[in-house]
C-alpha cells in the first residue's frame, strides 16, 4: 500500500496521527461544507504533548451552588469507561471555577488507553501530567479541586464547545493550531481528502526548495 494512495478504510489511527495535523483536516471539512468544526476559543496543550488524536468519549459539566451528594460520580464512570484511542472531551461551558481534570484522571485514563482530554474549563496538576506525559488541551489552570465546585452532569451525549458539537465517537484532533472535530458521517471522506492534501503538499513543498516559485507551484499542483 502506497501512503498517497491509502484507501480511508486502510488509514489507522496511528496513521493519522502521524501524518494529519488540524489545519490540513480543517481544510478537507471546508470542502465539504463543514466550515464550523473548531472551537474559535484557545484551547493550547497544556502537558508539553503538541498533539492529539483520537475519538470523542464525552462529558457534560455544570457549576454547582451546593454540596454534591455523589461526588466524582459520572466523571469516575465516564473514565473507567474510556476504550483506547479515545479522547475524553470536558464540556465546562469555559468554567474557570475550579481545575476538573487532574493527575489521578488522567492516570486512570491513560491506564485505559485514553489518548488525552480536552477540557473547555480548567486543569490543574500540569506539571504531574506533563511528566506522564498524557495529552491535555485546556482553557486554562486552576488550584482549586471540583469538589462541590463542578461536576459531571451527562456522559455519552452531544456536547458543544463554543457553539460546535463534539459527539460520542466522532474524530477530533488537537494540535497548537486548534481543535477540530470530524463527524462520524462525513469522516471517510474527509480523512481521505486530508490524507490526499498532506501528500500533494510535500509534493509542493519539495518542489518550492527545490526553487520553483510560489506561483508556478500552485498552479501546477492546486495546492497551498
Amino acid at each position: 500500500m502506497s501512503e498517497n494512495t491509502a484507501a480511508p478504510h486502510q488509514i489507522t489511527i496511528a496513521m493519522m496521527r502521524e501524518s494529519l495535523y488540524s489545519a490540513v483536516v480543517c481544510d478537507a471539512l471546508d470542502s465539504l461544507g463543514y466550515a464550523r468544526q473548531s472551537p474559535r476559543v484557545p484551547l493550547p496543550p497544556m502537558t508539553g504533548c503538541r498533539k492529539l488524536l483520537g475519538r470523542c468519549k464525552t462529558t457534560l459539566w455544570a457549576d454547582m451552588a451546593h454540596p454534591d451528594p455523589k461526588p466524582y460520580d459520572l466523571e469516575l464512570r465516564a473514565v473507567d469507561a474510556c476504550r483506547p484511542d479515545d479522547v475524553l472531551i470536558a464540556a465546562a461551558a469555559g468554567s474557570m471555577r475550579s481545575g476538573i481534570w487532574g493527575e489521578l484522571l488522567s492516570t486512570a485514563a491513560k491506564n485505559a488507553g485514553c489518548a488525552g482530554a480536552i477540557v473547555d474549563g480548567a486543569v490543574r496538576d500540569v506539571s504531574k501530567m506533563t511528566a506522564m506525559p498524557f495529552a491535555v488541551f485546556a482553557r486554562g489552570v486552576s488550584p482549586y479541586d471540583s469538589l462541590h465546585r463542578q461536576r459531571v452532569i451527562d456522559v455519552d451525549v452531544t456536547v458543544e464547545i463554543d457553539g460546535v458539537k463534539f459527539s460520542p465517537g466522532d474524530l477530533v484532533i488537537a494540535d497548537e493550531d486548534g481543535v477540530v472535530v470530524v463527524p462520524h458521517q462525513i469522516e471517510a471522506e474527509a480523512i481521505s481528502r486530508a490524507w490526499a492534501k498532506v501528500h500533494a503538499e510535500n509534493a509542493v513543498r519539495d518542489a518550492i526548495k527545490a526553487g520553483m516559485k510560489a506561483t508556478a507551484a500552485f498552479q501546477k499542483y492546486g495546492v497551498l
